[in-house]
């Protein structure tokens, strides 16, 4: 499943995005200045709510968050139970 819109979206929609069609899915929306760390913790809470998956604190690393891309392969892990 492809959820790059809806996190895109999301990320559009609550955050400071002056150009969306900049916002890839490999730009770091952390070091690109997209999301802070109270921004983050609004993602993990919307990424639990529309997907009915747990985020556990130890999986609130870049390589899970750094961009839309890592962002959909964790959330693909997560509902095929791989965590």
């Amino acid at each position: 499943m492809n959820h790059a819109p809806r996190v895109k979206q999301f990320i559009v929609d609550n955050f400071y995005v002056s150009d969306a069609a900049a916002l890839g899915p490999e730009t770091s929306l952390i070091s690109g200045g997209y999301v802070d760390s109270t921004g983050m913790l609004e993602m993990v809470s919307f990424l639990e709510q529309t997907y009915s998956i747990q985020v556990a604190e130890e999986e609130l690393v870049p390589e899970n968050f750094e961009t839309i891309a890592r962002i959909c392969a964790y959330l693909e892990r997560k509902q095929q139970g791989a965590g």
